[in-house]
């Protein structure tokens, strides 16, 4: 039997003040999940606490989540929830502090969980035995509010980890755009090429679907139509809407049909580096781009629909738009030196080979291919078909 699945969550609440949704929810004891102090300098944080206990719910709050959440963070958090035993558990911020409350919640509900148990692709036993989960992202971005997957770092052994299991999906999602606007453009320019790279993967993937493809689709047109407005105007609420709902579009296409050698190769040298996900995912693109070209004709109506001749091309264009370098050596935000690039290159396409990302790539992907892919986008050679 061919069978294939379409999951998403169950509310998908979305439009301006639409964080107000909490106080609508049912619930006795309700966990807040966030990163840094973002979301409670901007007073997020309180809006949302008020909003739970106007419906009538003790909150408690766990933060500090870290860009890269690490797997101590997840214990800390899955400890603190069995203390307070939440029957509500409520992510807000970006998509580090989403990520890392799906594999909290996991090891909440199963505190003999380890967390070796859980790497293999839907591993994660049958959740929702004593909370439902909502999450809020801060950024249009990562799409963890729609996603089955979750991205944990194991800071030990520098390697990040895509934990991938329908249980995950969130059961509601909540996109206010007003909680989006307040991103500095540099963050809005990184979870929005983040954006592109999950669209554009999702819809070259094996696992393309004719369910995936317009999402994916509408998510590229929206990124390229409204990433500079959101870049230069932060404030711009339709530009803050329309990459909200562009971020949410590609996770209900990513989440059904995986994704590609991009995220497997930024997966490790995030790990490894602790460069950003969605701007280590903005400079690989341009250069798995054209790898993969010869495997798929569909780059090819992904650049009809958008006009252009080269997608490789409009990629790097766009990065620089909004200030993304166009090699990993010159990324602009951490140092990677040639000889530590070399260094690493060898372990890093090991793992990257190994990543489930890799599977559902359009062309077969070796290792030797994943280093080749590394070395043109350290050094900028880009080569197009």
């Amino acid at each position: 039997m061919d069978l294939k699945w379409f999951r998403v969550p169950r509310d998908v609440v979305f439009g301006q003040g639409t964080l107000e949704y909490l106080s609508k929810l049912q619930g006795t004891r309700a966990m807040l999940v966030t990163g840094g102090r973002s979301m409670r300098r901007l007073g997020f944080l309180d809006r949302a606490s008020g909003y739970l206990q106007a419906a009538g719910m003790t909150v408690e709050i766990v933060d500090g989540v870290e860009p890269n959440p690490s797997v101590q963070t997840v214990e800390r958090g899955a400890q603190a929830m069995r203390d307070f035993k939440p029957d509500l558990i409520i992510a807000i911020g970006g998509g580090s502090a989403l990520d890392a409350a799906k594999i909290m919640w996991a090891f909440y509900e199963y505190p003999d969980l380890t967390f070796e148990q859980i790497i293999p692709i839907d591993s994660i036993p049958t959740l929702r035995k004593k909370a439902r989960f909502v999450a809020i992202p801060s950024t249009s971005g990562t799409a963890s509010e729609i996603t089955a997957f979750s991205v944990i770092t194991d800071t030990e052994k520098h390697i990040k980890y895509p934990i991938v299991s329908y249980e995950i999906t969130p059961d509601v999602a909540i996109l206010d755009p007003e909680v989006a606007a307040a991103m500095p453009p540099v963050v809005t320019a990184n979870t929005g090429m983040d954006v592109l790279t999950h669209a554009i993967e999702a819809f070259v993937s094996k696992n393309a679907s004719s369910y995936t493809d317009p999402l994916a689709m509408e998510a590229i047109k929206l990124v390229f139509e409204n990433i500079p407005t959101a870049y230069d105007r932060g404030t711009d609420m339709s530009a803050r809407e329309n990459m909200h709902n562009a971020s949410t579009l590609a996770g209900m296409a990513f989440t059904n049909s995986s994704l590609g050698c991009v995220h497997s190769m930024a997966h490790k040298i995030g790990g490894r580096f602790n460069i950003t996900h969605g701007l280590a995912n903005a400079i690989l693109l341009p250069y798995v781009i054209e790898y993969n070209r010869e495997a798929t004709p569909k780059y090819g109506e992904i650049e009809a629909a958008l006009g252009v001749e080269s997608l490789a091309r409009a990629v790097q264009e766009l990065n620089a738009r909004v200030g993304i370098a166009t090699t990993l050596a010159d990324n602009g935000e951490v140092e990677i030196t040639e000889a530590a690039f070399r260094d690493a290159l060898q372990e890093m396409s090991e793992n990257a080979c190994e990543d489930p990302c890799t599977f559902t790539n359009p062309r077969d992907t070796g290792c030797l291919d994943l280093a080749e892919i590394y070395e043109a986008a350290y050094f900028g050679s880009l080569q197009e078909n």
